[in-house]
């Protein structure tokens, strides 16, 4: 799973986390990529990208990306607004939704994929 463009980016996110595929979820990330959690802790780098979604990965959730705005500077760099909505079912257990406005930047690659640089779920109020 390869993102092509970068509103492939949260397309393939959203079929990642549903699948649990945790390493998919890492690879749609630079190595080096800063991630905000709500509680507006920087995580850097794919092993803390990685601890951050296991959990959610595990409970395979279903993430609804909504892109209302990408804005490219040049070829290489995008910038993406985006509204989700996450519902996630515990086996046995009630739902539990989530719900944010996302700021992401998301960078073309040497072999012309894009991949997550910067990724702040709770960007914007």
């Amino acid at each position: 799973m390869t993102a092509w463009t970068p509103e492939d980016c949260d397309r393939l996110l959203c079929e990642c986390l549903a699948h649990g595929g945790l390493d998919r979820i890492v690879e749609l990330y630079e190595p080096q990529a800063t991630f905000i959690t709500e509680t507006r802790e920087t995580l850097i780098g794919h092993a803390a990208i990685r601890e951050w979604f296991a959990p959610m990965a595990t409970a395979r959730p279903r993430l609804v990306a909504d892109l209302t705005q990408v804005v490219r500077s040049g070829e290489d760099l995008a910038m993406i607004y985006n509204d989700w909505t996450m519902t996630i079912t515990p086996p046995g257990g009630a739902s539990t939704e989530m719900s944010g406005r996302a700021i992401e930047v998301v960078r073309r690659q040497a072999d012309g994929s894009w991949r997550f640089a910067l990724d702040d779920p709770y960007g914007r109020k």
